[in-house]
């Protein structure tokens, strides 16, 4: 092999590295600078199947307002009976009408809304 073959694989061997990092920076980096000034950029490392403590927080809250919602929305009597009904079904809606109960949150919600919802 001559010099020009070799100096074109070891060519062709940096240009697939310099492809790979892009491929891997694409989806978010973080910069530092070192002692000497030079900028170095690293890939950011995401574990993947953990959840967040922020998005569990989102969830409830999101669930907690829409309760709250058809509570200001229908009534808090209506949605009391409307429970009552769920608690007498199947065991999948006495689960829908045990997580559907009136709370102290939900109650809360509900009052702050039912003015807007008028």
């Amino acid at each position: 092999m001559d010099d020009a073959a070799k100096s074109y694989k070891a060519f062709d061997a940096r240009l697939k590295g310099i492809a790979k990092r892009r491929t891997r920076l694409e989806n978010g980096y973080k910069s530092k600078v070192t002692k000497d000034g030079l900028i170095i950029f690293r890939p950011h490392r995401r574990t993947r199947g953990r959840i967040s403590l922020r998005g569990i927080f989102y969830l409830i809250f999101g669930f907690f307002l829409l309760k709250g919602m058809i509570m200001a929305h229908i009534g808090g009597t209506i949605y009391a009976q409307r429970v009552a009904t769920l608690q007498e079904g199947t065991i999948v809606e006495r689960v829908g009408g045990f997580v559907m109960q009136p709370d102290v949150v939900t109650r809360a919600i509900a009052t702050q809304l039912r003015p807007l919802l008028k």
